[in-house]
């Protein structure tokens, strides 16, 4: 088994922020970076973890909430966990449940690594998040596409009713998108067109984690 990972200093530590509208693709991105580098050097923290509990409200009220906002997002909690990830400690990451807006019972503890992922739509628009990203990457899809992509998991994954979901995206996902999500593109240092060169686009940051592996190892063995 190989030896936990603790920090030398700033240069052996990287953050890949990734962010795009809902049904971008920047989770199905962000994975298969993970898959593709290994879960030993690389681990995943998506911003979706990190919604407020909403279990004190009525469950009616629960859905007409705005996930869309940022208030709607415990992001003092999600800053703590990147700067204890980077300082080489283990967090106790929340796994929230998305049929009922709430915080499951369950954790997820996440051990530090060298390459840490954030992944979210909002991580942009969050300042404290945005100053922890070493790379800023956003996934530039169409919106028509974005939108199949939500209905079709919201009504497979989340239980939820083709009505539903689109009166959620026409009240809060859109308006949303165009108020935090698109005006936060400016902060990329790197825009993925979805299409053609997603996989080309996939190759070149799993390129660019390897070589900052490669460089850590240099640093260790010397």
């Amino acid at each position: 088994m190989a030896a936990p990972w603790r920090p030398l200093g700033g240069t052996d530590f990287m953050i890949i922020g990734i962010c795009g509208g809902t049904g971008s693709g920047k989770t199905t991105i962000s994975r298969a970076i993970v898959d593709s580098v290994g879960t030993e050097k690389v681990v995943l923290v998506e911003q979706d973890s990190y919604y407020r509990n909403l279990a004190d409200m009525p469950l009616d009220e629960r859905h007409q909430a705005n996930f869309d906002h940022p208030d709607s997002l415990d992001s003092d909690m999600l800053v703590n966990h990147i700067l204890r990830l980077k300082q080489g400690l283990s967090v106790e990451m929340p796994l929230y449940d998305f049929k009922t807006h709430t915080r499951s019972d369950k954790i997820l503890v996440i051990d530090p690594k060298p390459v840490v992922i954030v992944e979210g739509i909002l991580i942009f628009a969050e300042p404290r998040v945005l100053d922890l990203l070493d790379v800023r990457v956003f996934v530039d899809t169409p919106d028509d596409i974005r939108l199949m992509r939500r209905l079709r998991r919201d009504i497979t994954e989340r239980g939820r009713t083709f009505e539903r979901t689109l009166e959620q995206y026409e009240r809060t996902i859109r308006p949303m998108h165009f108020e935090f999500v698109e005006p936060s593109k400016r902060h990329a240092d790197i825009i993925i067109p979805e299409g053609g060169q997603m996989g080309v686009s996939v190759d070149f940051l799993c390129g660019m984690v390897r070589e900052k592996l490669n460089r850590t190892q240099e640093l260790q063995v010397s």
